[in-house]
C-alpha cells in the first residue's frame, strides 16, 4: 500500500472497518403496483433492479427540490428504502399522500431491522449467512449493507468485529466528505435542484418519468443552476461554515470538513458565476479543486 492510500481515512476505513447504520430510518415499499408505483415517483430508473441491487434515488416536489435523498434496495418481497435520519422529512411521510388505491403498502420498520454497512474490501469478510440481505452498492457508497432482523443484531456485529472494527461518526464523516457525498441538511438544503445539491448522479434523465421531471429537465437542457456543490482541498486547517472569497467578496461558503494529514478535505457551495474560482478564505487560505477519492 503505498503512503497517500495508507494515510488517506476513506481508505482505511473502506479497508479496516464496517459502519452499524441500525438508527437509519427504513420503509419496507411492498404490494403488487410497487414496481411501477415507486418507479414513477422517485428520480432513479428501478426498472431493472434486481433483488440484491440497490441504487441511489431522490424524492423531488414537483418545482424539482430535492424533499429526500435515499438508497431503494430491491428485495424478493418488495423495496428497501434506507435513508439517513438526518433529513428533516421521512420518507413514509413524503410517500404516503401518492398511495391512494394504488396496491401498495408502506411499512416503517425502525426497530425490527439490523443495517451494517461494509465497504470496498470489508465485504472480504462477510460470511454467506442464511437470510441475511445484502444490497449492493451499499447506502454509504461502496461495498454491501447487511440486512438482518433485529434480534440477530448483537451476533452480527460480534461476528464482524472479529475481523474490522467499527467506524465511529467522525471516520464516517472523512469517509463521507472524501468521497465528496454531499448530506442532505448539511450540504444540500430543500431548496435546491439535485443539480445544486451535487445529486445529480442520482437521477436517471433518460426516464420517463418521477416527480418534479419537467423542473430539473429544464435547468438541464434551457440553463444553469443557480449554485454548485465543490470538492475542495486546503493545505492548512478550514472550518464548516467558514465563507470562501473571491477579491475579497463572498462567493459560497464551507459546508462540510475534514483534516487529513495536514490538509483539509471541503465540500463547498458556490454561486455559478464563481465556479471557477479562485477560492480563499477570510483568513487567506488557498482552497483548490480535487477529485473526489
Amino acid at each position: 500500500m503505498s503512503r497517500e492510500e495508507s494515510s488517506d481515512p476513506y481508505r482505511r476505513a473502506r479497508d479496516e472497518a464496517f459502519a452499524d447504520l441500525s438508527p437509519w430510518r427504513k420503509l419496507s415499499v411492498q404490494g403488487a403496483d410497487a414496481p411501477a408505483w415507486l418507479g414513477d415517483l422517485v428520480s432513479a430508473d428501478i426498472a431493472d433492479l434486481a433483488p440484491g441491487r440497490a441504487r441511489r434515488s431522490l424524492l423531488l416536489s414537483p418545482t424539482g427540490r430535492v424533499r429526500a435523498e435515499f438508497t431503494v434496495a430491491a428485495r424478493e418481497e418488495g423495496y428497501l428504502l434506507l435513508q439517513d435520519p438526518l433529513q428533516p422529512h421521512r420518507l413514509d411521510g413524503v410517500l404516503e399522500p401518492y398511495v391512494l388505491s394504488s396496491a401498495v403498502t408502506l411499512d416503517d420498520r425502525p426497530a425490527d431491522l439490523a443495517i451494517i454497512a461494509t465497504p470496498g474490501q470489508a465485504r472480504a469478510h462477510v460470511s454467506e449467512t442464511t437470510g441475511l440481505g445484502t444490497p449492493s452498492p451499499s447506502c454509504l457508497w461502496a461495498g454491501v449493507d447487511l440486512v438482518a432482523p433485529a434480534d440477530g443484531h448483537d451476533a452480527l456485529v460480534s461476528g464482524l468485529s472479529r475481523h474490522l472494527r467499527t467506524a465511529d461518526s467522525a471516520e464516517l464523516e472523512a469517509w463521507r466528505i472524501s468521497a465528496a457525498i454531499p448530506r442532505l441538511g448539511v450540504d444540500a438544503t430543500l431548496e435546491d435542484l439535485p443539480q445544486e445539491a451535487g445529486l445529480e448522479s442520482a437521477v436517471a434523465f433518460s426516464k420517463g418519468c418521477y416527480l418534479g421531471q419537467e423542473a430539473v429537465a429544464r435547468a438541464r437542457n434551457l440553463g444553469h443552476p443557480r449554485r454548485l456543490l465543490l470538492a475542495l482541498q486546503a493545505g492548512e486547517p478550514v472550518a464548516a461554515g467558514e465563507p470562501l472569497l473571491i477579491g475579497g467578496i463572498e462567493a459560497g461558503r464551507v459546508t462540510s470538513a475534514s483534516p487529513v494529514e495536514g490538509s483539509t478535505l471541503v465540500l463547498a457551495r458556490v454561486s455559478w458565476p464563481a465556479r471557477g474560482g479562485p477560492f480563499r478564505t477570510a483568513s487567506g487560505i488557498e482552497l483548490r479543486p480535487r477529485r473526489p477519492l
